[in-house]
């Protein structure tokens, strides 16, 4: 869907770079980027640098810069475009999603998103670059920016450490320091997530899809080494907020 955006509005001058948070690397990134067969730059990330830098705290999220190197909008949510088909796609075909699946799907379509607008606002400003009225100051730009305290800094440097003893296959050792970047940013999806799926799922699910379980095995929850799961927080979040609203 963006690969298709991207096609339509680089010629007056967009650009999109992907970034995937992953820790695991390139192979568990694999069959999302082929199966987008982007022409645009796609990155891997594996520490969440990017995500340290400029703010996010969840995905999809969107930074628009310029170029001149300059942020125009800071870290906010990046629904795909609606205006751009989705390609027809069950990833459950030929299996019979567990029923934790299931709860998930079913929490998922709940959430909100500012998808036609975000999209608008996009547009206006490839067309209208800084004169477009969805191009912020410096000053708003730093006024929306995620804070960074100190909690938040020991959070990124146990989330580094943890990914570092991942890609070392020390997974069990990782796990503490997961758990105390949890702790550390409670509101950073993205840490969350990232430790979740890299935790077994249940039942006869393997590769991509497996990694969107993100929660203890069915009847094994004293086994699940985290404080919480995507599907318990979600509910207690309420999905309608589990993005916050976007302003114009």
């Amino acid at each position: 869907m963006w690969q298709a955006l991207r096609t339509e509005l680089n010629p007056a001058g967009l650009e999109i770079v992907t970034v995937a948070l992953e820790t695991s690397g390139a192979e568990a990134c694999r069959p999302f980027i082929e199966a987008a067969d982007p022409d645009h730059p796609t990155l891997i990330d594996q520490h969440h640098r990017m995500a340290e830098l400029f703010g996010v705290v969840n995905i999809p999220n969107g930074v628009w810069i310029d170029e001149n190197g300059s942020i125009i909008r800071p870290a906010e949510p990046a629904p795909a475009p609606p205006s751009i088909e989705r390609p027809a796609a069950n990833p459950f075909a030929g299996v019979e999603p567990p029923k934790h699946l299931t709860d998930i799907m079913s929490e998922a379509v709940k959430i909100q998103t500012s998808g036609p607008q975000y999209e608008s606002a996009l547009r206006d400003w490839v067309a209208n670059g800084p004169a477009s009225r969805f191009a912020l100051s410096p000053d708003e730009v730093v006024a929306r920016s995620q804070p960074r305290n100190a909690e938040a800094a020991r959070g990124q440097a146990h989330f580094e450490l943890a990914a570092h003893l991942e890609q070392l296959g020390r997974h069990v050792d990782a796990i503490p320091h997961y758990r105390e970047a949890h702790r550390l940013v409670p509101d950073n999806f993205s840490y969350k997530r990232q430790a979740w799926s890299l935790e077994p799922s249940g039942g006869e699910l393997t590769g991509p899809v497996s990694r969107f379980w993100q929660g203890p095995l069915e009847g094994e929850s004293a086994e699940w080494p985290y404080a919480g799961d995507w599907l318990t927080e979600v509910r207690d979040m309420g999905a309608e907020n589990y993005y916050p609203t976007w302003r114009p």
